[in-house]
């Protein structure tokens, strides 16, 4: 008889954040490097689906990209007025603020709370 007590191990399995990272950074280097963030929401959405609390990190970076996507254009076609450089702050701005959020929510292994949020999740 062996009087040896073994340690409990947690019965949860580590999920690789892995790919949700590489989106994440791939969001903010489109910032210095074009075209970035279009490879990230093509990860995005080839890797949603997987049923777990990923899921809502995809759908928070898919609509991170679509929505910034709309900023970013209003932002250009209205530099002519001054108004538009506000709107391309706002959005360098909303880009980090949201893929921070990101982050810290995949450092936690959790689910972002509000994935289908227009601000900041």
């Amino acid at each position: 008889m062996s009087d040896q007590i073994e340690p409990i191990q947690e019965n949860k399995a580590e999920i690789s954040t892995t790919i949700p990272t590489i989106i994440y950074v791939l969001y903010l280097a489109n910032f210095i490097l074009p075209f970035t963030g279009l490879i990230g929401v093509i990860m995005a959405y080839v890797n949603k689906g997987e049923g777990n609390f990923l899921e809502s990190h995809y759908q928070f970076q898919i609509r991170t990209f679509w929505i910034g996507l709309l900023y970013a254009v209003v932002g250009v076609l209205l530099t002519a007025v001054f108004i538009g450089w506000l709107i391309l702050l706002f959005y360098a701005i909303w880009i980090i603020v949201r893929c921070v959020k990101g982050f810290k929510y995949l450092g936690k292994q959790e689910p972002m709370p509000d994935p289908t949020s227009w601000m900041f999740g």
